[in-house]
C-alpha cells in the first residue's frame, strides 16, 4: 500500500478513534489497517531519524572537517574511467568520511532514500530530482588500429552500415543512430553481431579488434592516449539528445544538499578537469 493510502487510513482511524471502526468503515480487516498505519509510522520515523542524523553531522562539521557517510550510486561504466579514482582521492582528502559506492546498470529510484547522491549520464529535467552538472560528455567513434588496418577506415557516416559495429543497448537510443555532420543529419540502423547493455563488455570487444564503438570520450581516453584505440569520423557528432551531453550528480529535491554532498560534487568536478576527461 502506498504512503497516500496509509495516510488516509491513519486519518480515518484517528477521527473514528479505533482501528476496528476504521476497518469497518473502509471494508478492511483491523489487522490490515493496523499494519498499514504501523508501516507508515515506521517509515516516517526512519526519515525523521535520518534528517536528525544529517542535522547533527552538519552542526558538527561547521567547525570541523567533513565527517559521516555518503551513499553514492552510479552506472558500472563510471567506475574505471573516473569514479574509482575520484572516490579514492576524496577519502584521502577527507579522512573522517566514509563512502558507500554501489555501481549498477539497473534503474535506481533516488526517491526511496537508499542513496544520498547518484551519478548519471543524461538530462537535467529529471522529475523529483535536483541535477548538478559535473562535466560535459561527448560521444566519439573509435576502433582498434588492427581493426582499421584489416577493414579500412570509413570516410562518411553512411559507410558505418558496411562495418561491424558494437551496439550499446539502452531504451533512450531506440533502433537507430542519429549522426550530425556539417549541418546534415543521417539516421542509421543500429546493427551489429554484438550488442549489450554493458558498456565495459563492448569496450573490451573494441580493444580486441571486434568492431567500431560509439563511446563517451571519458571512457576511452586512456586507450586513445596509449594508442590502443583510434577515433574515426572526427567531424561527426552523435546525437547529444540521445543520452544527454552532461555528466550529472543528482539528489532528491525533497532533501537539501548537505555539506558532504556539495563537497563530493565539487571534488568530482575538479577531478574530471584535472584528469582532462571533460
Amino acid at each position: 500500500m502506498d504512503k497516500l493510502n496509509s495516510l488516509q487510513l491513519f486519518v480515518i482511524s484517528a477521527e473514528l478513534g479505533s482501528f476496528s471502526r476504521a476497518a469497518e468503515e473502509l471494508g478492511k480487516t483491523p489487522s490490515a489497517v493496523a499494519k498499514s498505519v504501523g508501516q507508515l509510522y515506521l517509515e516516517t520515523a526512519r526519515e525523521v531519524l535520518e534528517r536528525m542524523r544529517e542535522s547533527e553531522e552538519e552542526i558538527a562539521q561547521l567547525h570541523h572537517s567533513l565527517k559521516g557517510r555518503l551513499r553514492i550510486n552510479g552506472p558500472l561504466a563510471f567506475g574505471r574511467p573516473f569514479l574509482n579514482g575520484a572516490c579514492a582521492s576524496f577519502l584521502q582528502k577527507h579522512p573522517d568520511m566514509r563512502l558507500q559506492v554501489d555501481l549498477s546498470d539497473a534503474y535506481i529510484d533516488m526517491l526511496d532514500g537508499r542513496y544520498d547522491l547518484a551519478l548519471r549520464l543524461g538530462h537535467s529535467d529529471l522529475p523529483g530530482l535536483i541535477a548538478q552538472p559535473v562535466g560535459a560528455s561527448r560521444i566519439v567513434f573509435c576502433a582498434s588500429p588492427d581493426y582499421l588496418q584489416r577493414h579500412g577506415e570509413p570516410q562518411r557516416p553512411e559507410q558505418l552500415v558496411e562495418y561491424e559495429c558494437l551496439v550499446y543497448r539502452h531504451p533512450a537510443l531506440g533502433d537507430s543512430w542519429l549522426i550530425e555532420r556539417g549541418g546534415e543529419r543521417v539516421l542509421l540502423p543500429r546493427n551489429g553481431r554484438l550488442n549489450s547493455d554493458n558498456q565495459e563488455l563492448l569496450l573490451e570487444a573494441c580493444l580486441a579488434g571486434q568492431g567500431i564503438l560509439p563511446s563517451p570520450y571519458w571512457s576511452v581516453l586512456p586507450y586513445l592516449r596509449d594508442g590502443r584505440l583510434r577515433t574515426i569520423l572526427d567531424d561527426c557528432h552523435f546525437d547529444p539528445k540521445a543520452l544527454g551531453s552532461e555528466l550529472l550528480a543528482v539528489y532528491p529535491s525533497t532533501r537539501r544538499a548537505t555539506r558532504k554532498i556539495i563537497a563530493f560534487i565539487e571534488h568530482l568536478r575538479d577531478y574530471l578537469r584535472e584528469q582532462r576527461l571533460v
